[in-house]
C-alpha cells in the first residue's frame, strides 16, 4: 500500500518508524505548523532525515492541500496524534481511506485531553481506540481498540508512555495489517454512551484541599506531568507531582509533615504524600527541597 502518514511529536516520529522498518512504502509525511520560539517537531526532523519532503499546512481546508495529497495517489493514510481538524474531503482521498489513533476508549472522554481525564476522574481502566475519522469529533466507527488497567498510582506519564505509546505504535501497524488485508472493521461507536472533555489546563488543575483525599490524588497523578496540579502558598505557585495517599489528618492544605521523602499534606479525610514539587518557574526537584527554600514545614496551611 502507499501509505502517507500525518502526526506530529513524538509519537507521529514513533509511528513513521516502525511502519518504515517492516518495509512499508510511505509515499508522503504531513506534519503540523512550526511553532515559533519551539525547536522543530520531532517527526519532521525524523522525516526529513529519512529523505522526506514535509509538508505542514496551516490548514486542510484548503483545495491545494488536497490536490496535494492527491499527487501521492494514496491507498491509505495514517493519522498520528494530529490536533489541526482535517475535513471530509482530504479524509476520503486515499483509496482506502484513513485511520485514526485516540487514546481513550471511545466514544468515551472525546476531545484533546483524553489521557488526564479518566485519571482525574477516578477510572480504573482506560485505552486507545484506532478508528475510522469523520467530521465530527472522534465520532468516526472503530477499527480496533486496546485496553489499559490504571494503577491506584498511575499518573498521566506512567499511563500514556509505558501504555499507551508503545501500543499505540503497535495498534497502528496492526490496523495497517487489517486494512491491507481487508478485515478492518468499522464499528459504529454508540453515541448515547459519549463523553467529551476539552484540554486540560492550568486553571482546571487547582487543588482544592477540602475535597475528599482520593479525588485530590486522582487530580495531581492526572495532571503529572502536565500541566501540574498545584496550590498556592502566599504569592508562590507549587505544582506538586508522585502523589501517593498517606497516613494522617488535619485541617484541609495543612501540612502534616516533611521528610527527606517528601511532604505530607491534609485534605478533607486523609492525606496525599508529595514526592516532587516545583515553585513558580523554577525546576521540579524533591518536595523537601522546594519546601526548605519556600518557607514550607509542618503547620503549614496550603491553597491560601
Amino acid at each position: 500500500m502507499r501509505i502517507v502518514v500525518h502526526g506530529q511529536e513524538a509519537f507521529g516520529k514513533a509511528v513513521l518508524e516502525a511502519l518504515l522498518e517492516r518495509g512499508e512504502d510511505v509515499v508522503g509525511v504531513y506534519c503540523a505548523p512550526d511553532k515559533e520560539g519551539r525547536p522543530e517537531d520531532p517527526l519532521k526532523v525524523f522525516a526529513r532525515e529519512k529523505g522526506f519532503d514535509v509538508h505542514q499546512p496551516s490548514s486542510w481546508k484548503k483545495e491545494e492541500v488536497w490536490d496535494h495529497l492527491r499527487s501521492l495517489e494514496p491507498d491509505l493514510c495514517v493519522m498520528a496524534y494530529v490536533t489541526l481538524f482535517v475535513p471530509q474531503t482530504p479524509l476520503e482521498i486515499p483509496k482506502l481511506g484513513t485511520i485514526q489513533y485516540h487514546p481513550s476508549l471511545l466514544p468515551l472522554h472525546r476531545g484533546p485531553s483524553s489521557i488526564n481525564w479518566p485519571i482525574i476522574m477516578g477510572a480504573k481502566k482506560t485505552g486507545l481506540s484506532i478508528f475510522w475519522p469523520d467530521e465530527g469529533l472522534d465520532e468516526g466507527p472503530i477499527l480496533l481498540q486496546k485496553e489499559v488497567d490504571v494503577g491506584p498510582d498511575d499518573t498521566l506519564g506512567s499511563i500514556y508512555f509505558k501504555n499507551l505509546f508503545p501500543m499505540g505504535v503497535e495498534a497502528m501497524c496492526e490496523a495497517v495489517d487489517l486494512v491491507r488485508d481487508g478485515k478492518a472493521p468499522r464499528i459504529e461507536q454508540d453515541h448515547s454512551k459519549a463523553t467529551y472533555e476539552s484540554w486540560c489546563r492550568k486553571k482546571d488543575a487547582e487543588i482544592d484541599w477540602s475535597k475528599p483525599v482520593q479525588e485530590v490524588h486522582n487530580l495531581i497523578r492526572g495532571t503529572d506531568p502536565a500541566p501540574g496540579a498545584w496550590t498556592m502558598h502566599g504569592d508562590v505557585r507549587l505544582s506538586l507531582f508522585g502523589s501517593t495517599i498517606a497516613d494522617g489528618s488535619g485541617a484541609p492544605g495543612e501540612v502534616l509533615d516533611v521528610s527527606d521523602d517528601g511532604i505530607t499534606i491534609a485534605a478533607s479525610d486523609g492525606a496525599v504524600r508529595i514526592g516532587r514539587m516545583r515553585a513558580d518557574k523554577d525546576q521540579k526537584v524533591a518536595a523537601s527541597e522546594c519546601a526548605a527554600a519556600n518557607g514550607v514545614s509542618a503547620g503549614t496551611k496550603l491553597g491560601s
